[in-house]
């Protein structure tokens, strides 16, 4: 245990490390950003000093981890609030986002990922690697086009661009910042509608890339071990393809399996920035996008941390799983 908390400590420290590293490497002059490009030469250097960057490199990333550490990754420039109330403001629509596109790619690309495998050759097999090879090839930001002018513009099945309609824009109560559960927890059935119909969209676009990844690695999984001896054994002793398939071969591939998840629910965190752009999405993706060609350095270091801290978190939940999964790894 105190070895996993080490690796995870040093994990950290390197991540604040690259992204102090960053800042200072940046052709973004933070103080000229603070006091303008009209400010006098005594104003500039009282502004350096106000914030530290008088001082030697080593003390300047020692107070940079002190502050990390405390939820203070300093004042956005371009929306004046502290950054760590502004990600906390945007962070859970991109998790909201991810969340449930992370889940239609379980729901869909697990199953499809088995039956792939099981029907190997098949027209299942074939029609499995056609769709995982256009998730992997196709312009997210032209699928978000095409469903927005087809699903929004021509049907009508869908929300458009946001989280919510302007009628329904703050009507419900902050509780969790997801508007799906939030709208729940206050009875609003309107108001989830409304939210269902904008999130269902994206969260498909970033589930279809979610699920073809999630059925190759599947398919890829489960072709191995159903190739293995204790299978071939199983039907032997005359077990059902089905409970030789779905009982015993995908049951052994749960450790490998939930690190790809992990992986592809990462990834929709950090990866999701373009579908965020184009649907108008409030969340991390597209609050990093528009502080960075501000030239706000805070504001995409702090958004760049604590996407760092997710993955990290999620390795370190892999890990945990690992364990309850296969006793083995105890």
């Amino acid at each position: 245990m105190a070895g996993v908390v080490l690796s995870l400590l040093l994990t950290l420290l390197g991540l604040l490390l690259v992204t102090f590293v960053i800042g200072r490497v940046m052709p973004i002059d933070p103080v000229l950003k603070v006091v303008g490009e009209r400010a006098t030469p005594a104003q500039y250097e009282a502004a350096r000093q106000a914030m530290g960057l008088d001082k030697p490199i080593l003390v300047q990333f020692v107070a940079y981890v002190g502050d990390v550490l405390r939820g203070d990754f300093g004042r956005s420039i371009s929306t004046g609030h502290p950054v760590a109330e502004d990600l906390r403001r945007v962070f859970p629509a991109t998790l909201e986002l991810a969340s449930i596109g992370t889940l239609i790619g379980v729901l869909i690309g697990v199953p499809l990922g088995v039956i792939a495998a099981a029907r190997r050759g098949g027209w299942i097999d074939q029609v499995a690697r056609v769709v995982a090879l256009i998730g992997y090839s196709m312009p997210i930001f032209w699928l978000g086009l095409m469903g927005l002018l087809v699903f929004y513009g021509i049907l009508g099945w869908v929300g458009g661009p946001g989280r919510q309609d302007i009628i329904y824009d703050g009507m419900v109560p902050n509780v969790t910042g997801l508007v799906l559960v939030d709208s729940l927890i206050a009875g609003d059935w309107g108001a989830f509608r409304d939210a269902f119909s904008h999130i269902i969209l994206p969260a498909s676009l970033l589930g279809y890339f979610s699920l073809a990844y999630i059925s190759r690695m599947t398919r890829s999984f489960m072709l191995e071990q159903l190739s293995a001896e204790y299978i071939t054994t199983a039907r032997v002793k005359g077990l059902s393809e089905r409970r030789v398939v779905w009982g015993h071969a995908l049951r052994n591939i749960a450790v490998p399996l939930v690190t790809v998840i992990a992986l592809s629910f990462g990834g929709l965190l950090e990866g999701s920035v373009l579908t965020e752009i184009i649907f108008s999405w409030p969340g991390i993706g597209s609050y990093i996008t528009k502080t960075l060609l501000a030239g706000d350095m805070n504001a995409v270091l702090g958004g760049t941390v604590v996407v760092g801290v997710c993955f990290i978190a999620l390795n370190a939940l892999s890990d945990l799983l690992y364990k309850l999964l296969d006793p083995r790894s105890r």
